[in-house]
């Protein structure tokens, strides 16, 4: 089975295209012949051995992929060979096989293609489960989006103008703002010239934004937790710009919360609120509401290439690899 190797713990250039062993479904399991991967900023911090997760080595990167159904286990009854799926992964997705747990797999709706769905789990689950179950967002809230032309960011515009929310978008171009207004932004912020907190005020009319998604920590957090309104949430995602540290008393002063949303937790501990969520994103896609804003396709020899697009923090949308 050709993957993309990687065969020690280090940098993604360091990842090799190359022969794992072929793959067969434990009893819970379901074997995916991959159509599409998308990369995520996490398989290169599991790359890099600082995710929460170590897989045995070697190993092939890979959090999420689409494609058609080989084998199932034993105690499978949800799947047959032949079905569409997309799954969440512990890893493996950069291969021309994947085994995907039954419970991490749903079969791909009508009307979707295997691009769109390569391109959904991770950051729409990520995103809708951080504003709906952790935000509380509502409708008639202000929602700012931190790196809102990233993976993960134009899901959470998307999702926000879904539930009803007045989406303040932020990023660091104007070409990345205006990927972020072509998924309904109503709101633009250009974080690399204007202050952040002094703008949000600005569109909020001094009263602060409700619920912040923040994919992105570093110093800007700090800034997006100034502008926070009375009772306003913070829902950290990620830390591509470093982790911040939470001030307890600007958090008291305001009652404000600062609250983490890993998808992992409810993948494993609030199934039934994954479910609800994916049964919602399923109808929102019908709906035309959702569109994964897809920037670049690579081959699986071409896999390091993505994978830098994600470190040198240039990407925009998803991208995705093809074995």
């Amino acid at each position: 089975m050709r993957a993309l190797v990687c065969h020690a713990w280090g940098a993604v250039e360091d990842l090799v295209v190359g022969e794992l062993p072929a793959l067969q479904p434990a009893a819970e399991q379901v074997l995916i012949k991959v159509a599409a991967t998308a990369v995520n900023f996490a398989d290169t911090i599991m790359v890099g051995g600082t995710y929460q997760t170590k897989p045995p080595l070697p190993f092939a990167p890979g959090l999420e992929t689409a494609g058609t159904v080989l084998a199932v286990g034993d105690k499978v009854t949800r799947f047959k060979p032949g079905d569409r799926v997309m799954a969440l992964l512990a890893y493996g997705g950069l291969a021309e096989q994947a085994l995907a747990a039954e419970s991490d797999t749903w079969a791909i709706p009508a009307g979707m293609g295997f691009d769109d769905a390569a391109a959904f789990p991770v950051a729409y689950l990520s995103s809708d489960v951080a504003l709906r179950w952790m935000g509380r967002l509502t409708a008639g809230e202000t929602l700012l989006v931190l790196g809102a032309a990233g993976g993960v960011g134009l899901t959470a515009v998307e999702i926000g103008k879904a539930m009803g929310a007045r989406v303040i978008a932020a990023a660091s171009t104007p070409e990345k703002l205006a990927a972020a207004r072509s998924r309904g932004a109503d709101e633009l912020i250009n974080y690399s010239e204007q202050d952040l907190t002094a703008a949000v005020l600005a569109l909020t009319g001094d009263r602060g934004a409700d619920v912040c998604f923040d994919p992105v920590g570093g110093a800007l957090f700090d800034k997006a937790l100034s502008a926070l309104g009375w009772g306003g949430r913070i829902v950290l995602v990620g830390f591509v710009g470093g982790i911040p540290q939470i001030p307890a008393n600007r958090l008291l002063v305001k009652n404000r919360s600062a609250l983490g949303s890993s998808l992992r937790h409810f993948r494993w501990h609030a199934y039934d609120k994954l479910t609800t969520s994916v049964e919602t994103l399923f109808e929102w896609y019908s709906q035309g509401k959702l569109k994964p804003m897809i920037t670049r396709e690579f081959k699986l020899d071409d896999g390091v290439d993505a994978l830098k697009l994600l470190t040198g923090r240039q990407a925009m949308g998803r991208i995705l690899v093809r074995p």
